[in-house]
């Protein structure tokens, strides 16, 4: 009997290796899915952290005293190298009170101003376009000059600045308020270099924005008051004003379902005959409309013969005045 102990003690031992490896293969299986949840979970959390930490600096700029802030998130950057402006889409339009040269800005910095509008979006011109322009004014030396945009991947210009002004490299620039549409006071760009011409009457100075616009994902706009959000339209299938109700039937009250206001709109009060002269008024069948229905008999009192009679000369006089005259030939 030892081979068959044998034979029974091995094949014993090899299906519980069997069974061993096959539940830790699912175990490994349920793990890899646990790290894979924890992974995913993670990288949410990371995300999160990130746009709570971009927020929290958003609301921590406080805006100047008669004006309010409203956040907007960035849906949509300049679109490839050779894009007409330096534009990027937000998600607030004049639903929300967005109006055109209202004031865009981030913790940084000044980042532009609304150039289009629609309903739920809205485009920002940002001022390292060549068609920006922001009157400011340096913050050490108040050195005014218009800012001016160079385009992509290019420092901005500080223009109109006299040779003898004092400037200073690495000075802060801020807006002065005289173009109205900025606040004063915001930090727009950081003064780079400083040079000088002898043919030109101004310094050559470039400041470089205190924003990164590939990075830039919220943004926050700045009313003068509180955002005038325009009146809701009424709705295509709402119910009719009140001013024009349906028309009513004859008991003078309002149909309660369309179908009994179909045929009132299919068969719409004709307008008021006008008045005819006074010679016209014997050809006009008025009279013999009068005459023809049986109620009147009845209100009059007369007896039903006397009515019936009455309405044959009625239509004999109807069938004179139709039958045509005859020429004088004839």
């Amino acid at each position: 009997m030892a081979p068959g102990k044998l034979v029974h003690e091995e094949a014993a031992s090899f299906w519980n290796r069997y069974l061993y490896f096959v539940g830790i293969r699912q175990q490994n299986d349920q793990l890899r899915q646990e790290l894979d949840a924890a992974k995913d979970e993670l990288s949410r959390l990371r995300e999160n952290a990130s746009e709570v930490e971009r927020l929290r600096r958003l609301l921590s700029m406080t805006p100047p005293g008669e004006w309010t802030r409203l956040g907007a998130r960035i849906i949509s950057h300049r679109l490839g190298p050779n894009a007409a402006l330096e534009t990027f889409l937000i998600d607030k339009g004049s639903a929300s009170g967005v109006a055109p040269n209202t004031p865009v800005v981030s913790p940084d910095g000044v980042v532009g101003r609304v150039l289009r509008i629609s309903p739920s979006a809205a485009t920002v011109l940002l001022i390292t376009d060549p068609n920006s322009r922001i009157p400011v004014v340096s913050q050490k030396n108040r050195t005014q000059g218009i800012l001016k945009g160079e385009g992509p991947s290019h420092e901005l210009s500080l223009q109109y600045v006299a040779q003898g002004a004092p400037i200073e490299e690495g000075e802060i620039l801020v807006t002065s308020g005289l173009e109205e549409i900025f606040p004063k006071g915001l930090p727009v760009a950081r003064v780079t270099s400083v040079g000088r011409s002898g043919a030109s009457l101004f310094q050559l100075v470039t400041a470089a924005p205190l924003f990164v616009p590939q990075q830039l994902e919220e943004a926050a706009l700045l009313f003068r008051g509180a955002p005038v959000i325009p009146a809701a339209q009424p709705d295509a299938s709402g119910q009719p004003a009140p001013e024009q109700p349906p028309f009513p039937t004859k008991s003078g009250k309002l149909p309660k379902t369309p179908a009994a206001m179909a045929p009132t709109t299919r068969q719409p009060t004709p307008p008021p005959p006008a008045q005819a002269p006074a010679a016209q008024a014997p050809a006009a069948p008025a009279p013999a409309v009068k005459a023809a229905p049986p109620p009147a008999a009845v209100q009059s009192g007369q007896p039903e013969k006397k009515g019936r009679e009455a309405g044959a000369e009625a239509g004999a006089d109807q069938k004179k005045r139709r039958k045509p005259s005859r020429p004088e030939g004839q």
